[in-house]
């Protein structure tokens, strides 16, 4: 029986998607916000905080990993190997950068010569080929700075201070690799502003037990004062609760009262008030403090009822 084989045509729809191809180049950019510490008070002690942000963008292969290491050297400011710095002319202070919240691991670099080493990033692109991602830089100024003047700082961010390296990796977070690395050179800056600041304590004046008020009764007492390196302050005192001027004060118990004064100088003849070039204290703040003996002196008078007589003086530090 013969047989024949009979040929035609068939039309017909295809229906796809097109991928990229596995020797796709990873591409990834970078953007870093400023970090901005604001106004840093250096006397008090306290940490001054405040964070960047980091905004990544990938293309490449289709589901792919990219491996980030983001490394941050020491910025234009330089660094030691506890701290970075910002800089105003030859001025030091000090910071860090942390890749945690709680500011206890150090954002580095695997190009300096410190420990501390970058985050690990990593990003699986979609199936399209591209992701996106951020991470937060936390920074911190350390407090107990006193030596550090008033001015404006800063630490650039930039060229060699940066080298955010990435590279496709299925599952490694090595990031001495160099195979197949692409560099990318983001920049931020770091600042921080120091205003001119004074901080003060004090030590009491206390004339002890005494009896009949014949005679002089003296003591000494002290204001502490510690002002930002050049800062010119005045040290004035007030009157006291019911005084009337420096050598008029009034230590009270109930309605009764001793009279008493407040000096500069040892010879109690430099009455110590609040006005300022008059009868106040001077001086240049260095970071430290600066103790300044108040001599006190009660005068013969009546004396009183027998008792605790009390006073409450208000320093006031003019800078």
């Amino acid at each position: 029986m013969p047989v024949r084989l009979s040929l035609g045509t068939m039309a017909g729809l295809f229906l796809g998607i097109s991928l990229p191809s596995a020797a796709s180049a990873q591409s990834c950019t970078f953007g870093i916000s400023a970090m901005n510490f604001g106004q840093v008070d250096t006397l008090s002690g306290v940490q001054t905080n405040t964070t960047a942000n980091m905004s990544v963008s990938c293309t490449g292969t289709s589901l792919s990993r990219i491996l980030i290491c983001p490394n941050l050297g020491e910025g234009s400011g330089g660094a030691t190997a506890s701290s970075r710095q910002m800089l105003n002319g030859t001025n030091i202070m000090n910071f860090q950068i942390y890749s945690d919240a709680s500011r206890s691991t150090v954002w580095g670099s695997y190009l300096w010569p410190y420990p501390s080493r970058p985050p690990v990033l990593a990003m699986t692109l979609s199936l399209l080929g591209s992701g996106t991602g951020s991470a937060v830089l936390y920074g911190a100024v350390p407090g107990g700075q006193g030596t550090v003047p008033p001015g404006s700082y800063l630490s650039a961010f930039s060229g060699s201070h940066v080298e955010f390296r990435y590279r496709y990796s299925a599952t490694s977070n090595d990031c001495t690799v160099t195979t197949g690395v692409v560099v990318a050179r983001p920049s931020f800056n770091t600042t921080a502003t120091v205003a001119a600041n004074c901080l003060i304590s004090t030590q009491p004046v206390d004339f002890g037990t005494t009896g009949v008020l014949t005679g002089n009764v003296d003591a000494t007492g002290q204001v502490a004062v510690s002002c930002t390196p050049g800062t010119t302050y005045s040290v004035g005192l007030g009157n006291g609760q019911t005084g009337t001027g420096p050598t008029s004060r009034r230590m009270a118990l109930g309605t009764q009262g001793i009279t008493y004064g407040l000096y500069r100088d040892t010879a109690r003849s430099l009455p110590w008030g609040n006005t300022i070039g008059t009868n106040t204290v001077s001086g240049t703040g260095t970071g430290a403090a600066q103790g300044i003996p108040v001599y006190g002196r009660v005068p013969p008078q009546t004396t009183p009822a027998p008792g605790t007589y009390t006073d409450t003086v208000v320093v006031t530090v003019t800078y």
